[in-house]
């Protein structure tokens, strides 16, 4: 499950956990990411780590991005 999607950017954001480099998942985040390229969607993956530590810079950035393109 994708954590945010801009359906008119074609752009899926993910906010990645510790939970992400454990386990099986960073293969089953490669798997989706793969599918999602094939989809012909855009992503940007931030550390949960910078959502905590700023989240009005991520917040921010994320606009600055969206706007952009």
């Amino acid at each position: 499950m994708l954590d945010f999607y801009v359906l008119e950017l074609k752009l899926a954001i993910e906010i990645d956990g510790i939970g992400h480099g454990m386990g099986d998942r960073p293969m089953r985040d490669e798997e989706r990411d793969q599918w999602l390229n094939a989809q012909g969607i855009g992503k940007l993956r931030i550390p949960a780590e910078d959502v905590l530590a700023d989240p009005a810079a991520v917040a921010e950035s994320i606009v600055r991005l969206c706007t952009e393109r």
